[in-house]
């Protein structure tokens, strides 16, 4: 597996993996908009063929924000996700940010225990942010030397 900076012929398989990974996905073209805004866009690879994604970016001058990070189903407990966390974490702390923030569906404990083995804690919780009601736990990362390792 390998993990590379996107390019717009992933876009496609991009799409399919966000439609399969969340009941309320971001539009294809807003996927083209990011990725011309120029943030950080990442895609894992297994044999020539995308499995996962994460996309991020630096949301005030010293805090990073992880916008959404998904995985093919059919090739999860990979570490695909691992793989692209690691690799999005290590890029921004080069850029010498404080934090980096992300939400995640209140109702997902499976992806919070995730980031909390990279060390992310809960900050607080928004009630009603996603477009079906659900609230998102908003969870941050203070970034040093240690960070990029799980626990």
């Amino acid at each position: 597996m390998i993990v590379r900076k996107f390019k717009p012929k992933d876009l496609k398989r991009v799409y399919e993996i966000e439609n399969m990974s969340f009941d309320q996905s971001y539009g294809i073209n807003m996927f083209q908009q990011l990725y011309e805004m120029g943030i950080g866009f990442l895609v894992a690879e297994e044999d020539d063929y995308v499995i996962g994604y994460v996309m991020f970016w630096i949301k005030y001058e010293n805090q990073g924000h992880i916008i959404s990070i998904a995985v093919d189903k059919n090739y999860r407990r990979l570490k695909a996700g691992t793989q692209l966390l690691v690799k999005a974490i290590s890029i921004l702390s080069l850029l010498n940010l404080k934090t980096i923030y992300l939400e995640v569906n209140e109702n997902n404990t499976g992806a919070v225990e995730f980031y909390k083995t990279f060390n992310f804690k809960i900050d607080r919780v928004v009630p009603g942010y996603y477009e079906n009601g659900d609230g998102a736990i908003v969870m941050y990362l203070h970034l040093n030397a240690g960070n990029v390792s799980r626990k």
